[in-house]
């Protein structure tokens, strides 16, 4: 237990590590990585009332395997954009995007993505169970399937329910399983829980390090929000003018990250100040 201060709050409240709260071992990120997804030279422009804008401008990225890789920039700065593409809903201008399998460079028609989108987007006339098994083909071990992600998002107990039952919170566990019922090769997160309060934001950023832990999974995750940037991230890019600016590694910093510890404070002054800076330019 330790005495923290919430900034701007002038009051001082005990308060256990996340770790404590939620139960949460300690975790080291893992160390074998393989890159998954190779970006070269994306640009992509829109046409916007009668004039071209450009959002991506020959950006280059390179995300591993396992390994959460977080694209932090301001609104408008292309993030989602970023996502899209990789995730084939909308075709670049120009460049390459190289998904690479885990049965080799080959199998590039064989890779499988799963998108966590900003809302849950489940249907609402479906139970829990239902709306996770919705895509899944092969239905003699779907109740196997069904019963591991249940237990590894939090959710037994409620394969019964509908979302209109949930809370926010819960509604993007079921997306989340939904997402990993698919088998993907690489999960797409477009800032997944930005419409949660903070507390249960805070929890869901420590489930998705559990799931992420047992899954080995590779994952682009997009955020505004520095602080959960910090938090998830194993690898934080920093999205300006159209291409990849500033690039951290942080995948020797292990699971659960205090972020009021002195490092953690240096590296979100720096991440406000180039953020700051990108703005000016």
């Amino acid at each position: 237990m330790r005495n923290l201060h919430a900034p701007g709050s002038g009051c001082t409240t005990t308060h256990e590590s996340l770790a404590d709260a939620f139960g949460i071992p300690e975790l080291m990120p893992p160390i074998r990585r393989r890159t998954f997804i190779a970006i070269t030279g994306l640009t992509k422009s829109y046409q916007v009332s009668g004039r071209t804008l450009e959002v991506l401008k020959g950006l280059d990225l390179e995300m591993a395997d396992p390994g959460i890789t977080v694209v932090l920039g301001r609104s408008g700065c292309g993030k989602t954009t970023l996502l899209r593409l990789v995730a084939g809903l909308e075709e670049a201008d120009a460049g390459e995007i190289r998904r690479i399998s885990g049965k080799g460079e080959d199998q590039e028609r064989d890779f499988r993505i799963g998108v966590i989108f900003q809302e849950p987007r489940l249907m609402p006339w479906l139970t829990v169970e239902k709306n996770i098994l919705f895509g899944v083909r092969d239905k003699s071990r779907s109740q196997s399937l069904l019963s591991h992600l249940l237990e590894l998002t939090g959710l037994a107990g409620f394969e019964k329910a509908r979302p209109g039952q949930l809370s926010g919170g819960m509604q993007q566990r079921v997306a989340l399983a939904r997402a990993l019922a698919y088998e993907p090769d690489f999960l797409l997160m477009d800032e997944p829980f930005a419409a949660l309060d903070y507390f249960t934001r805070a929890q869901m950023q420590q489930e998705l390090l559990k799931i992420y832990q047992a899954e080995q999974k590779g994952i682009l995750f997009v955020t505004h929000s520095i602080e959960e940037a910090l938090t998830v991230g194993t690898h934080i890019v920093i999205l300006e003018h159209g291409v990849c600016g500033k690039e951290y590694d942080l995948e020797a910093e292990p699971f659960p990250r205090d972020l009021l510890s002195e490092k953690m404070i240096q590296l979100k002054r720096e991440l406000i100040a180039r953020i700051e800076e990108s703005m000016e330019r």
